[in-house]
């Protein structure tokens, strides 16, 4: 599995969280967020039992790859 790190939240404190990331082989994203708990919350999402979802800040956009028209050059 080929994960390549896209970004890290500029604003993150610590500068571990949140994080997303491209799996190359799947064509697909990862996103390491803020586990989202809050049963109102919660329950306005068609989740299945199998599935998870995480927060991330609107800031965050930037490092996915469609929203910068293609492959940046600088990840």
């Amino acid at each position: 599995m080929a994960l390549r790190m896209l970004g890290k939240d500029p604003e993150s404190k610590s500068g571990d969280s949140p994080t997303i990331y491209l799996d190359e082989d799947k064509d697909t994203y990862l996103v390491q967020g803020w586990k989202v708990e809050e049963g109102e919350r919660l329950r306005q999402l068609d989740l299945p039992g199998h599935e998870t979802v995480v927060e991330i800040p609107r800031r965050m956009v930037q490092f996915f790859l469609e929203t910068q028209g293609g492959v940046r050059a600088d990840v």
